[in-house]
């Protein structure tokens, strides 16, 4: 199977693309490539992605990672000519991501980091393909109290009995399977270790913090704060995250793990002062029990994304809470909030 694109544009699989940060992402690559979106929509939505199917260069492939992926048994990728051509770059994101609903998606969570993740690198195997990993900051464990931030070399702290740990240790677990496939088969790996991202296209009324914040101030409803008032976070603007996939994959290193996140530590209680200053709000804000997966998380150090990638993230908070407001106020009159 080709490793070099025959035809014009190489051909790149995004799964979980149709979700939050992967639609984002499918919206830059096709620019240049031709893009498979593999999706179930378990915690996404066809919206994110619709103003994109009619582009030639992109299709959605309904499917679930966790079971094995044929793209030759799909009519709809006949013209991406798949059994020829191959696939020259795999962007690996799916997994389910929902703060509300975890408890009840821990299955679907545990199959995506063990099963899912076998059948993507199993199809990058197969078709010689570039591999990314979208990780998560939570292979660090909680937040230290004495010092947050985390460089690539911390091996971490997780509790395997946690009631998290599917997605945790999960997340850590799908890192060991990316490093095994390139130590055993060759196989060219990037690990990004994601930090909090936000931006349009995020679930509202999900337990997302920013766009939940958006929503309860244009209704002027108390902003919840799962949490008191020492929650700190880093916030990095989706556009920012999907710049640095885009320069890891493009890295000419065979193995490369690497923070992409902001180091800018935030109080949240001034995120959602800020949200209630920016829409105009006179709502309050409110402070409850924390949610299982809204934690207090460490903070990246990203010396190597500097250095090795060229990448920081560019986008100001103002700027960002901003753009996610526009696109709250659109959305919630959607969805009937």
């Amino acid at each position: 199977m080709a490793k070099q694109a025959i035809f014009e544009k190489k051909n790149v699989l995004v799964t979980g693309g149709a979700g939050f940060i992967g639609s984002h992402l499918c919206d830059e690559l096709v620019k240049t490539a031709k893009v498979i979106c593999v999706d179930n929509f378990i915690t996404s939505q066809r919206l994110n992605i619709e103003h994109l199917l009619q582009n030639p260069n992109f299709v959605l492939v309904n499917h679930d990672i966790n079971q094995p992926l044929d793209l030759t048994a799909f009519p709809e990728l006949e013209h991406f000519r798949v059994e020829f051509q191959g696939v020259q770059e795999v962007y690996h994101l799916a997994c389910p991501t929902s703060p509300k609903n975890f408890q009840e998606q821990r299955m679907a969570t545990l199959d995506s980091n063990t099963l899912g993740m076998k059948n993507v690198l199993e199809l990058a195997h197969k078709y010689h393909a570039k591999f990314l990993f979208a990780s998560s900051s939570v292979v660090y464990g909680l937040r230290r109290p004495d010092d947050p931030y985390y460089y690539e070399g911390y091996v971490g702290s997780l509790d395997q009995a946690s009631p998290r740990a599917c997605y945790d240790l999960g997340k850590k677990f799908a890192e060991t399977m990316v490093n095994v496939y390139h130590e055993m088969h060759g196989l060219r790996t990037r690990i990004a270790r994601i930090f909090r991202t936000y931006g349009p296209r995020m679930l509202l009324n999900n337990g997302h913090m920013i766009p939940d914040f958006i929503v309860q101030a244009l209704q002027n409803e108390d902003l919840i704060v799962y949490g008191d008032e020492t929650f700190r976070t880093s916030l990095c603007y989706v556009s920012d995250v999907v710049d640095g996939l885009i320069r890891l994959m493009a890295t000419t290193q065979d193995h490369f793990t690497v923070n992409i996140g902001s180091d800018q530590d935030i109080p949240i209680l001034h995120v959602a002062e800020k949200v209630l200053q920016m829409t105009g709000s006179s709502a309050h804000v409110r402070f409850e029990a924390p949610l299982l997966f809204m934690s207090p998380l460490g903070l990246p150090v990203i010396t190597a994304a500097k250095d090795d990638l060229g990448w920081i993230p560019v986008v100001t908070l103002e700027r960002g809470l901003q753009m996610t407001i526009d696109y709250a106020k659109a959305e919630r009159y959607r969805i009937g909030l």
